[in-house]
């Protein structure tokens, strides 16, 4: 029988928990996360993730392709169908591009940059159709060999159709518990509301290549209406051009 967990993982496990509820985005991480990483898609080649969110009232259903042709600059564009009971289907856009100052090593850190815009051309008509913009620096630490790393994201965003600016914050832990298998827990969220906090798992079915995951996420003090779950794949070829 194989042993996933240890003491060691166990308490970093926890302790990944206990601090949703000490501390608490427009941001779009490597799945299943939403606090962004200081990684980027392998030089000359593109990823593709997608992902589907299902709420009491609601679906969302995400394809979100990045690439990286120069080796330190990251461009993803994505496309969501969002639908709520009883309404059309909308769509909303993202266009995000992501750069590193230092890059991830293990047992050491990294840190970057991340611009990006969220559309909502359906949803929100006229003037407010640019939707949000948003900036952050993503900082991960890499401890245990690779086998526990946090991520940190602190930023700001524009709400147009609110006219507000507000402060945007992420952290995260990844804990690998076996060569397939990587847990998550983070906690991400703005100055305006609650935070969010999601956990959950990334399964790989052939290394380096295909990944599926698996979450259950909800806004502290939320309800059951702000609660999800959420299932996603992740298809990471080494080279495209």
């Amino acid at each position: 029988m194989i042993r996933l967990f240890n003491r060691s993982l166990f308490v970093h496990v926890f302790s990944g928990l206990v601090v949703f509820f000490v501390i608490s985005s427009s941001s779009f991480a490597a799945r299943p996360l939403t606090t962004d990483d200081a990684r980027l898609t392998t030089s000359g080649s593109c990823q593709i993730e997608a992902f589907t969110k299902i709420y009491k009232d609601s679906t969302e259903k995400w394809a979100m392709p990045a690439c990286n042709p120069t080796g330190n600059f990251e461009i993803t564009a994505g496309v969501g169908d969002i639908k709520n009971t009883g309404d059309p289907t909308v769509k909303d856009y993202v266009l995000q591009a992501k750069t590193l100052f230092r890059e991830l090593t293990t047992d050491s850190y990294g840190v970057g940059l991340v611009v990006g815009q969220v559309n909502h051309p359906f949803a929100t008509p006229g003037p407010n159709e640019l939707g949000n913009t948003y900036a952050f620096f993503p900082l991960s630490i890499s401890t245990q060999d690779d086998k526990v790393i946090y991520h940190i994201n602190l930023g700001w965003m524009k709400d147009k159709e609110k006219n507000e600016q507000r402060m945007t914050y992420g952290l995260a832990s990844e804990i690998e518990v076996s060569e397939r298998v990587t847990v998550i827990a983070e906690a991400y969220g703005d100055t305006s509301a609650k935070p969010y906090w999601q956990a959950g798992a990334r399964f790989t079915l052939i290394p380096n290549l295909f990944q599926m995951d698996s979450t259950i996420g909800q806004q502290l003090s939320g309800g059951s209406s702000s609660t999800w779950f959420s299932f996603g794949l992740r298809f990471t070829p080494d080279s495209i051009f």
